[in-house]
């Protein structure tokens, strides 16, 4: 990403410095009107239609969503953003369909919430560790971007250290102002963001020619067919440079990766379970998955239509900001760097908080803590701060914006969505075929990992492919860990995928007698509804649209 020589970068500085005052101003209002958890982790559960929809839409419109998937696009056409936008888009409408309802009727605070009540203690400190190894990631993720924009917009100042800045600054008005904090300012960012996505489309749109031009592009990068989602095993391309079997595998776990992934995840139920009512968590969801797809394809769009205009682009991560710097005037390209790192910080406030509400409301009552009102307020302000200390340190040792979004949410994939959807849908499942499917998908997953890596799984081993058949290129850093180990990663996450789906089945039958199904019950351990059917997303719009009575709000 490169601004040396743009004459009004002075411009973004001042944009980006507003939005920084501005979130801090809300996290301190918002400070004053927290008065215990539900307060600070789901904002007192009264979000309506609007906030829910735009918050999660902004939380999810992060940094691999922007610079990510227009460098994508660039290279590989909607082959190479599958994951994201298309994936994420998908997890939202399945969410909201098969999950979301259950989740805001049982008043949860966190994720975690569900599996203790469905499988017990164990399986209790299994999802924590999940979701928080998932956040690191995430906020690692973020931060990465961060420091990129950082850098690009002050040379002389190294990655890292716009890393820790940006950590400093997220970090300190998230553990002020909580839910009500990053649901106000995720909901001013989206304007910013898509508004500001959806300028660099229409002026790169027009350069390109219009729709005519747009649709006329005939490749990419790496691949012939831009505009296809199939992989091409027929031709040239494959998928991502894979063929055979584990090109198959490596294109139906882009599907899974974010698209089931990211279901059983802390920051998008805490938004959903913010909602003011069941119908509105599951409007909600849906609104934003609309918006997720709308404004989300619009980045490898840029990223497609900027090949047509610049094949010659030296570093393709950076080719959104190109874009913008390039054919946007200057005023609304400055607006849109400003809301770019808003963006960032959206989401890494929402990774913050996310993991610290796991640890307050699920590890230290395990571990015999208990904490009062205040006391949890201020534990959870406490785990923001270590949380963001934590992803700090992984954005540094792996500084890689798309791969550890992705990777982030695989981690749930393999691990933590069959116990969560199984759980809800399977009156069989117990914790021991909970345990089995976590444990069994996690350690499927490595050995997999590696025999991908070097043996291939299906077809050649991504060594080979990365290495273009010479594996002594892996010796350069950069083939080896951006190419080979992250496809590795990523087609073994298949077949783990379901391996944890019959280890789930498989001892769940086998220990009916020593490890009896729990039913599900909700907050205050009360039984939930026991025909799976009425937590499907099926509820009327309108009851997501009335204004509620106060006496109706279940605080």
């Amino acid at each position: 990403m490169e601004l040396e020589g743009y004459p009004y970068v002075w411009l973004i500085v001042t944009f980006i410095v507003v939005f920084f005052l501005v979130r801090m101003s809300v996290g301190i209002w918002a400070s004053r009107k927290v008065a215990d958890a539900a307060d600070y982790i789901v904002a007192g559960r009264r979000l309506p239609i609007y906030m829910v929809g735009a918050s999660v839409m902004a939380t999810w419109f992060a940094a691999e969503t922007l610079l990510g998937a227009s460098s994508s696009g660039y290279q590989y056409g909607f082959q190479g953003v599958i994951f994201d936008p298309f994936g994420a888009a998908a997890c939202l409408f399945l969410s909201g369909f098969f999950f979301t309802r259950l989740m805001r009727r049982a008043r949860y605070l966190t994720i975690v919430d569900f599996f203790e009540r469905r499988y017990g203690s164990g399986m209790t400190v299994l999802a924590s560790i999940a979701q928080l190894m998932t956040y690191f990631v995430w906020t690692g993720a973020q931060l990465v971007a961060a420091g990129t924009i950082v850098n690009a917009l002050f040379p002389s100042v190294p990655v890292e250290v716009g890393m820790v800045l940006v950590a400093i600054w997220v970090t300190g008005y998230t553990m002020l102002g909580g839910m009500l904090a990053d649901t106000l300012l995720d909901f001013i960012q989206m304007f910013f963001t898509a508004g500001g996505v959806t300028l660099i489309f229409v002026f790169v749109l027009n350069a390109v020619g219009g729709w005519q031009g747009l649709t006329s592009i005939p490749s990419t990068l790496y691949n012939p067919r831009p505009f296809t989602l199939l992989p091409d095993m027929a031709g040239e391309a494959g998928y991502l440079g894979h063929f055979g079997a584990s090109g198959w595998m490596y294109w139906a776990a882009a599907w899974l990766a974010i698209g089931l992934g990211s279901v059983p995840t802390q920051d998008l139920f805490q938004r959903s379970m913010s909602a003011r009512n069941e119908s509105t968590a599951v409007w909600g969801t849906y609104l934003a998955g609309v918006l997720y797809l709308f404004f989300g394809i619009m980045s490898p769009l840029v990223g497609i239509m900027m090949f047509q205009l610049n094949p010659g682009l030296e570093n393709p991560d950076s080719v959104l900001v190109v874009a913008a710097l390039q054919y946007v005037p200057p005023v609304l390209t400055a607006i849109f760097m400003a809301a770019l790192a808003s963006a960032l910080m959206s989401t890494s406030d929402s990774s913050l908080l996310a993991g610290a509400s796991v640890v307050t409301q699920n590890l230290f009552p395990l571990f015999g803590k208990k904490l009062d009102a205040v006391s949890e307020v201020k534990w959870t302000r406490i785990m923001v701060f270590i949380n963001g200390l934590i992803g700090v340190v992984i954005a540094i040792t792996a500084s890689v914006i798309y791969e550890l979004g992705v990777v982030a949410w695989t981690l749930l994939l393999v691990g933590l969505f069959v116990p969560f959807a199984f759980g809800m849908y399977w009156k069989k499942a117990n914790q021991w075929g909970a345990a089995a499917a976590f444990v069994g998908g996690f350690a499927s997953w490595a050995v997999l990992t590696w025999v991908a890596y070097h043996i291939g799984l299906g077809g050649e081993s991504t060594a080979m492919v990365c290495s273009g058949g010479d594996l002594s290129r892996l010796s350069d850093p950069a083939i080896g860990m951006d190419c080979a180990f992250w496809d590795a990663v990523y087609i073994a996450s298949f077949p783990a995928f379901f391996f944890s789906i019959v280890a789930m089945v498989v001892v769940s039958l086998l220990t009916q007698k020593q490890d009896v199904p729990r039913p599900i019950t909700d907050i205050d351990g009360n039984l939930l509804d026991t025909n799976p059917f009425h937590y499907l997303g099926l509820t009327p719009l309108k009851d997501a649209l009335r204004k509620l009575r106060p006496e109706e709000y279940d605080d």
